[in-house]
C-alpha cells in the first residue's frame, strides 16, 4: 500500500496516566524499554513489535509517555524488513497541520507526561515495529535523581523487558527500584509496599548499576488482565565529594555538575502568598490548609516568615514584617490558616506588591543588614487568572519585577484553570521556578514536595566561572540559590588546545562570601574517562559523546526559556530560529520541531494504489531523489505543544447572605441547552444563559464539557417597554427604545429606563437592573489558548439583596435561602430535568442530585 506525502507532526501533550486501556486486536508480541544514563544524562530507546493475526487489515497504535522534559531523537517504524525513519523538520512546515489539530480537539493539558502516539494500519498477516528514542537530563530533586520509565504494551506480552545501565564516574551511592507505580499519586510509592516488582534484579557496583525486569506473562496478568499501564521506577544518587562538584570534557565539550555537601543550611525570610478566591471553594482549599499546616511545623526557628492571603482583597497575617518561626508564632500561623475562607475574585498584582513589601521593607541599614544573612523567598500559589484590579500579564510582570527586587518567586499553579504561562515567565523574571500542583487525592502533598525543595537554601548569588581564553558558548552560569539536595549544571564548548581548564565559584553561604578555584586537567586520550567505568556491564557506546548533546540539549530548552520571557518580537524570532539550528542539527523534536515522514517517489508509489486513506490532514512535502519504501497508511494523534491554562469548575460560587456561607457548583449540560439562571416574576427580570460544547479532558471522555457563550437578561420596567441585554463574546446589545451596540474592549456605557450598562476595561460588563440588584459578565479570552481552553461567559450576581423572595432558577432560587436543605431541594419551573451537578457548602464540595430549570433552543 501507498499514500500521498504524511506530514507527520509528533507535538506534545500533557495528559493522565491512568487514561482508558485500548481494546487489544493485534498481538503484541514483543515490548522493550532500553535505557542507558552517563551521567544523569539518560537515552531511552521504547521498541514494540505487532502481528496482525486476524484475516483483515487493523489499525496498530504506539503509545509513549514521555517524561515533559524529554526530546525524542530518533523515531522508526519496520514493515516486513523496510525501515521508514522520521526525519525532523523545521515546525514551520506543519504549522496548517498543527492548526487544524487543534480545532479537532485533540490536546489536553494536565499533567507534566507527554503522549507520543502514532497509528499505523497493518495488513493481515503483516508484522510491524516501532521504536521511539528520546533523551533528558535527570535533575537532582530532594538528594536523588529518578527515573520513571512507562511501561504500556495494552496487553500481557510473552516478551516484555526493561534493561536500565547507569554509569556514575564518581560513584554511585545508593539505588533503589520501587515498587510499580499504576497511579499519578506520589503517594502510591509513599507508603505500603516498597519492594520492587517479580523478577527485577539490581546490580551496583562502585561506579556502575544494572537494573532489569522480565515479568512473566502470569505476573502480568496478577497486576492487570488488560497488560501493564505502570511507570517503573529507579532512584539513584552519586559520591561528590569535591566542592566544586564534577567536571567532565569530551571532545571539545565540557559539563559541570555542582552540588556541595555538608553546607549549613541558611535562614530565610519565606512570605507564604495563598489564592482565597471563589475558585478555591471546596477540595483545593482543604489540601492547601493541610499542606500548610504541615509546611509552618517544619520551619526553622531561625527562619522568620509570613502569610498574605488574596482574593480581590489582600490580608497580611503580621502587618509590615516577617516574624520569627518560634513555636508560639507557628501555632498562631496554624490557627489564621484554619479560619481562612474562600470567596471573592482574583487579585495578583495586589498580591505580589503586599509581599514585596514584607521582603522588601522601607528599613534602617541595620535591619537590612540582619536581612541580608536570610535568604528571601516568595511561594505564590493560585489556582486561576487575574480577574479583578491590574488583570494585564505584561503590568504584572513589570509591577513585580520592579517590586520584588533579590526576592525569589516561586510560583505554584493549582489546577487547570491557573494561568501557568503567567507564573512562569513571573518565576523566570524573579530568580525562581514555576511548577503545576494536579488536583488530584495527594495535593497536599505536592505542594509539601515543592515546599521540600526549597526549603534548605545553601547558598545564594552563585557564579560558576571559566576563563573566556578557555570556554565559550557557555549556558547559564549565574543563579540565584543552590538549595539543599539539588543540582546546578553548566555546559559549554572547550577551545582547541586548552590542557588545564580552569574553574571557579563564588557564592555567599550563611556567613560570608566564599570562593573556589580548580583546575581540571583534559586528556585528549581517546575514549577520555571510559576507563573510570571500564567495569561496567551496560553499554559503553555513547559516553564520549554524551556531553556534546548534552550541551546541545541545555542550549535549547534556555533558548526556548529565554523566547518565552522576550517581549521583542524581533528577539524572539531570533531566539527562536538559533533554537530550531540546534534542533535539527542534533535531531531533536523540540517545541520548534516536528517529525516527518516521507513516501517515495511518485513512479514507485505508482506501481500499487492505496487501499486505505490516513484519517488525518496531510500535506506536500518535497520528496528526496533517493527512492524510499512506502508506508502504511498513518495517523497520528496531533496535540499542542503549549501548555495553556483551562477554564473550569466551579461554573457557579454563589454567597448565601443570610447564612454567611458560599455554595460552588458546576453544571454537566449539553451543547445549546439554555439554563434559566435567574427568574424574578416580582421584579420582572429574567436572565437566560446559552451553552456551547467544550472538548472532554482526557480520560474523563464521559463527562461533559460547557461554557455559556451569550447570556440574555430581560426586565419589564413597567415603563414605555421591556429592556432586553444581549451579551455574546465581542459586544453587549442594549434594546429598548432602540437598540445601543458596546464593544468589549473599550468603555462604554448605557442608562435607559433606570437601567445602566457599562463595560470597562477590563473586559467585563456589569448590569445594574434596579436598586440592590446587580450581576457581572466577564469576557474570558485568550491569546494562545489550548484546545480545553474556549472563550466564553462568566455571569456573577454581586448584589441581590433586591431580588424578591419569589426568585427562581439556576441562581436566583439562592438569593434568599435560610437554609442549606432548602438549597439542596430543588427548583419549581416548569421543565425541570433531573441531572447531577457538584456542590459545596460550607468550603466543602459534594455531589447531590438537585433539579434545575433547562429550555431547549
Amino acid at each position: 500500500m501507498h499514500l500521498s506525502d504524511v506530514l507527520v507532526l509528533f507535538l506534545f501533550q500533557r495528559v493522565r496516566r491512568q487514561s482508558k486501556p485500548t481494546k487489544a486486536v493485534l498481538k503484541v508480541t514483543d515490548y522493550h524499554v532500553k535505557c542507558s544514563v552517563v551521567s544523569r544524562y539518560a537515552v531511552t530507546r521504547v521498541q514494540s513489535s505487532v502481528w496482525n493475526q486476524l484475516p483483515i487489515t487493523k489499525e496498530a497504535a504506539f503509545e509513549v509517555d514521555l517524561p515533559s522534559s524529554a526530546f525524542i531523537s530518533n523515531f522508526t517504524i519496520t514493515s516486513n524488513g523496510k525501515v521508514y525513519v522520521a526525519q525532523v523538520k523545521e515546525r514551520a512546515a506543519a504549522r496548517k497541520i498543527y492548526d487544524a489539530a487543534k480545532k479537532q480537539g485533540k490536546t489536553a493539558g494536565l499533567r507534566e507526561i507527554e503522549k507520543f502516539r502514532v497509528a499505523v494500519s497493518v495488513p493481515s498477516g503483516a508484522r510491524m515495529s516501532f521504536s521511539l528514542s528520546y533523551e533528558e537530563l535527570l535533575p537532582r530533586r530532594l538528594g536523588r535523581y529518578e527515573l520513571s520509565l512507562g511501561l504500556r504494551p495494552g496487553q500481557p506480552v510473552q516478551n516484555l523487558t526493561l534493561d536500565v545501565s547507569i554509569m556514575e564516574r564518581t560513584g554511585i551511592s545508593f539505588i533503589k527500584a520501587f515498587p510499580l507505580r499504576t497511579s499519578r499519586l506520589l503517594s502510591n510509592t509513599a507508603q505500603g509496599d516498597t519492594e520492587p516488582p517479580a523478577s527485577t534484579h539490581v546490580e551496583q557496583s562502585a561506579c556502575c548499576a544494572r537494573v532489569r525486569y522480565s515479568p512473566t506473562l502470569q505476573q502480568q496478568n496478577s497486576i492487570s488482565s488488560k497488560g501493564l499501564n505502570a511507570d517503573f521506577i529507579i532512584q539513584y544518587d552519586v559520591d561528590l565529594k569535591d566542592l566544586m562538584g564534577e567536571v567532565q570534557v569530551y571532545d571539545g565539550y565540557f559539563v559541570h555538575y555542582f552540588a556541595p555537601r555538608g553546607l549549613p543550611v541558611v535562614p530565610k525570610d519565606v512570605i507564604f502568598v495563598i489564592d482565597v478566591s471563589g475558585s478555591m471553594i471546596g477540595t483545593k482549599m482543604k489540601q492547601t490548609k493541610q499542606a500548610m499546616g504541615t509546611i509552618l511545623g517544619d520551619l526553622r526557628e531561625g527562619d522568620h516568615f509570613n502569610i498574605i492571603t488574596f482574593s480581590d482583597k489582600v490580608h497580611t497575617w503580621k502587618k509590615g514584617r516577617t516574624v520569627r518561626a518560634t513555636r508560639q508564632n507557628v501555632r498562631d500561623a496554624k490557627d489564621f490558616v484554619k479560619r481562612i475562607i474562600a470567596e471573592g475574585w482574583t487579585n495578583i498584582n495586589a498580591a505580589l506588591l503586599s509581599a514585596a513589601q514584607l521582603v522588601n521593607p522601607p528599613s534602617s541599614a541595620s535591619s537590612s543588614h540582619l536581612s541580608s544573612r536570610r535568604v528571601p523567598l516568595v511561594i505564590f500559589l493560585t489556582d486561576g487568572e487575574a480577574t479583578i484590579g491590574v488583570t494585564a500579564g505584561d503590568t504584572i510582570l513589570n509591577n513585580a519585577k520592579k517590586a520584588l527586587g533579590s526576592s525569589s518567586l516561586f510560583g505554584l499553579a493549582f489546577g487547570d484553570d491557573a494561568d501557568f504561562l503567567l507564573l512562569k515567565r513571573l518565576a523566570l523574571d524573579n530568580r525562581g521556578v514555576a511548577r503545576m500542583v494536579y488536583e488530584d487525592a495527594d495535593a497536599d502533598l505536592q505542594l509539601k514536595g515543592f515546599y521540600d525543595e526549597v526549603a534548605s537554601p545553601l547558598l545564594s548569588d552563585i557564579q560558576l566561572s571559566y576563563l573566556d581564553d578557555q570556554a565559550f558558548d557557555i549556558t547559564r552560569s549565574l543563579f540565584p540559590n543552590y538549595f539543599q539536595g539539588s543540582e546546578l549544571v553548566v555546559a559549554g564548548r572547550v577551545k582547541p588546545g586548552v590542557k588545564d581548564f580552569k574553574v571557579s565559584m563564588s557564592a555567599t553561604d550563611s556567613k560570608q562570601h566564599v570562593k573556589l578555584e580548580n583546575d581540571v586537567l583534559i586528556s585528549y586520550a581517546k575514549g577520555n574517562g571510559s576507563e573510570d567505568l571500564a567495569g561496567c556491564s551496560g553499554d559503553l557506546e555513547g559516553i564520549s559523546s554524551f556531553v556534546h548533546r548534552l550541551w546541545a540539549y541545555y542550549t535549547i530548552k534556555e533558548l526556548l526559556l529565554a523566547k518565552l520571557n522576550a517581549t521583542d518580537p524581533a528577539t524572539q524570532r531570533l531566539l527562536a530560529d538559533k533554537a530550531t539550528n540546534l534542533s535539527l542539527k542534533y535531531n531533536f523534536v523540540t517545541p520548534v520541531t516536528s517529525l516527518v515522514v516521507v513516501k517515495p517517489d511518485a513512479d514507485e508509489a505508482a506501481q500499487t494504489p492505496t487501499t486505505t486513506k490516513p484519517t488525518t490532514a496531510a500535506t506536500t512535502t518535497t520528496t528526496p531523489s533517493t527512492a524510499r519504501p512506502a508506508l502504511p497508511p498513518v495517523k497520528v494523534i496531533v496535540p499542542s505543544t503549549e501548555a495553556e491554562n483551562i477554564d473550569g469548575d466551579p461554573h457557579f460560587v454563589v454567597q448565601l447572605p443570610k447564612l454567611h456561607q458560599n455554595l460552588c457548583f458546576t453544571v454537566d449540560g449539553r451543547a445549546n441547552d439554555v439554563l434559566r439562571l435567574v427568574e424574578d416574576p416580582e421584579r420582572g427580570i429574567i436572565v437566560d444563559g446559552h451553552l456551547m460544547g467544550a472538548p472532554s479532558k482526557h480520560g474523563a471522555e464521559e463527562r461533559t464539557r460547557t461554557y455559556f457563550d451569550r447570556l440574555t437578561i430581560s426586565s419589564a420596567t413597567g415603563g414605555s417597554g421591556d429592556i432586553m441585554i444581549t451579551l455574546s463574546l465581542d459586544a453587549v446589545v442594549v434594546e429598548g427604545e432602540g437598540q445601543d451596540h458596546l464593544p468589549i474592549n473599550q468603555q462604554g456605557s448605557v442608562i435607559r429606563q433606570g437601567v445602566t450598562v457599562a463595560v470597562d476595561n477590563h473586559q467585563s460588563c456589569w448590569i445594574e437592573l434596579a436598586k440592590d440588584v446587580r450581576f457581572l459578565v466577564l469576557f474570558h479570552h485568550y491569546k494562545q489558548p489550548s484546545y480545553l481552553q474556549m472563550a466564553h461567559l462568566g455571569f456573577y450576581i454581586t448584589d441581590g439583596r433586591g431580588l424578591s423572595a419569589s426568585s427562581q432558577g439556576l441562581l436566583g432560587t439562592y438569593a434568599h435561602t435560610s437554609s442549606v436543605t432548602l438549597c439542596i431541594a430543588g427548583f419549581n419551573i416548569k421543565g425541570q430535568i433531573q441531572r447531577k451537578m457538584t456542590l459545596g457548602v460550607n468550603n466543602t464540595c459534594a455531589e447531590s442530585t438537585v433539579l434545575w430549570d433547562m429550555f431547549s433552543c
